[in-house]
């Protein structure tokens, strides 16, 4: 495992405490700066940093809190608060 594959997962855990103590600002800072990692040493983001991040306001997504989650014709569908959409298709068998 490289370093900075090593760092990215360290700051989405650190994003998702800033989220869970209520500083959505640190957690955008935290994403912002995983991606750009990911950008500079050409990988590709983790499954799960992509999936509970928004592309359009940075925020570390937490269900409930700043992101709603529907089930809609074999998709979870993800809305956060900024309006974003994104929707991942699942196996419901």
């Amino acid at each position: 495992m490289s370093i900075a594959t090593e760092r990215i997962e360290r700051l989405t855990d650190l994003a998702r405490e800033a989220t869970a103590d209520g500083d959505e600002q640190r957690a955008r800072r935290y994403v912002r700066r995983a991606r750009r990692i990911a950008e500079r040493n050409r990988l590709a983001l983790p499954r799960r940093f992509v999936r509970y991040t928004c592309d359009r306001c940075d925020a570390y997504l937490r269900p409930g809190a700043n992101a709603r989650v529907r089930l809609q014709d074999g998709h979870v569908v993800i809305t956060c608060d900024c309006g974003k959409h994104d929707r991942y298709p699942y196996d419901d068998q």
